[in-house]
């Protein structure tokens, strides 16, 4: 994206007689004449001297795609605080009399006349040849959904009992928007609460991997020499491993008697160690470019330790860079967390995540039977192209030269 004068914010870069022209016209830097320029308003004052992550933003809000996913990635990561408020039903409540039961579709009118959301309760039947249930709509079942109710009873954040719901069903009814599973709970309910475990997982990691490439391709870059060698050797052995396999060995060497609380942070320490490399060669040929800059030496020269010019003039310089970096890579840990989960080395129920969710889809015949179970995939699509999305406006925000 070019940020050409036209997009400041106040026509900045056009002097007044240029402002009423045509909006595609461009100054001519050469007629520009800077005795005869009008000052500055506020409002370009502002422009000029803003910091950088306030040029990002403004830069940022050009990028409408970005922005959006942004929205969603929000709005996603807020729903994990209220995990047990925006359920319908409890973690691990179970239905018995509806297992495998398919999605329930979410109506407004019924016979011409609207009565708000409902749905239409199920008759079901047991069929001897498939020994499977066969659920049908009931017309006659009107079942109208509750908001703001008082529904099965969970202890919110594992501390404070409660049994306030956004939506519950109707009493004595059924909910069930997105099917249930083997053991009749209620998938949409599921992938809610494993939203809580599957996008904490992302961020705990980058904390790690981000700790771990800024130190060390920090002093890769600041000292060189022999010190940069050693670096980039460790760098090259780490990624010439393929990474699945690694993350299955280290998952694998976890004891099996560990509580669910130590298997979720060793997850999330093993995808932090696995994936500081690309983001600590990174931040070293930044450094290597930055370290001759004139700021650089004068801190050094002044006395400036090299902590402190490292971490105080070299990498806020292009921090901006990391941020974008960091948006890029977090997909890539909620996609390992999933992996792991699916091939049944990560975590492990009770812990409940989306990769644990589709371990039950590892069954074709089972999928092809009830393909509602692999609607725990969606979520995962929708968040790595969000995060795509928001990088990619990111990197063009923070890129100094667009």
């Amino acid at each position: 994206m070019t940020d050409t004068p036209q997009d400041r914010p106040g026509g900045v870069g056009l002097d007044k007689a240029d402002r009423g022209r045509h909006p595609d016209h461009t100054v001519n830097t050469a007629d520009w004449d800077p005795y005869v320029a009008a000052p500055l308003t506020p409002e370009q004052e502002a422009y000029y001297l803003a910091p950088q992550w306030r040029l990002m933003w403004w830069k940022l809000k050009r990028h409408r795609l970005a922005v959006i996913a942004g929205l969603i990635l929000a709005l996603m990561y807020g729903s994990i605080a209220i995990s047990e408020f925006l359920a319908p039903y409890n973690l691990h409540s179970r239905d018995t009399a509806h297992i495998y039961a398919p999605p329930q579709a979410l109506r407004l009118f019924h016979e011409g006349q609207f009565i708000g959301p409902f749905v239409y309760g199920y008759d079901s039947t047991l069929d001897i040849r498939r020994m499977a249930r066969i659920y049908t709509e009931n017309p006659e079942k009107v079942q109208r959904v509750r908001f703001f109710c008082l529904g099965d009873a969970y202890e919110f954040w594992g501390m404070i009992p409660g049994r306030f719901h956004l939506v519950c069903p109707a009493e004595g009814g059924t909910l069930f928007l997105l099917g249930t599973d083997r053991l009749g709970r209620d998938i949409l309910s599921r992938m809610i609460y494993g939203a809580r475990i599957s996008l904490t997982v992302g961020l705990i990691g980058i904390a790690i991997s981000f700790f771990l490439g800024i130190l060390i391709g920090g002093l890769a870059g600041y000292y060189g020499g022999w010190v940069d060698n050693l670096i980039n050797r460790v760098i090259e052995v780490f990624q010439s491993f393929p990474q699945l396999p690694l993350w299955m060995a280290l998952s694998a060497a976890l004891p099996a008697n560990w509580s669910p609380i130590l298997i979720f942070l060793g997850i999330t320490v093993i995808l932090g160690l696995v994936d500081w490399t690309g983001l600590a060669r990174a931040v070293r040929s930044k450094l290597l470019a930055l370290r001759e800059e004139d700021f650089a030496a004068a801190a050094y020269m002044m006395g400036a330790s090299p902590r402190r010019v490292i971490f105080r003039h070299l990498i806020p310089s292009f921090m901006s860079h990391l941020i974008a970096s960091a948006t890029l890579s977090i997909p890539g840990m909620i996609l390992g967390e999933t992996a792991l989960s699916f091939l049944n080395l990560g975590l492990r129920p009770p812990v409940t995540s989306w990769g644990v969710l589709l371990n039950e889809a590892q069954n074709i015949n089972a999928v092809a039977l009830y393909p509602w179970l692999i609607f725990p995939v969606v979520p995962v699509i929708v968040v790595v192209l969000a995060f795509q999305f928001l990088g990619d406006g990111l990197r063009d925000a923070a890129d100094p030269y667009k």
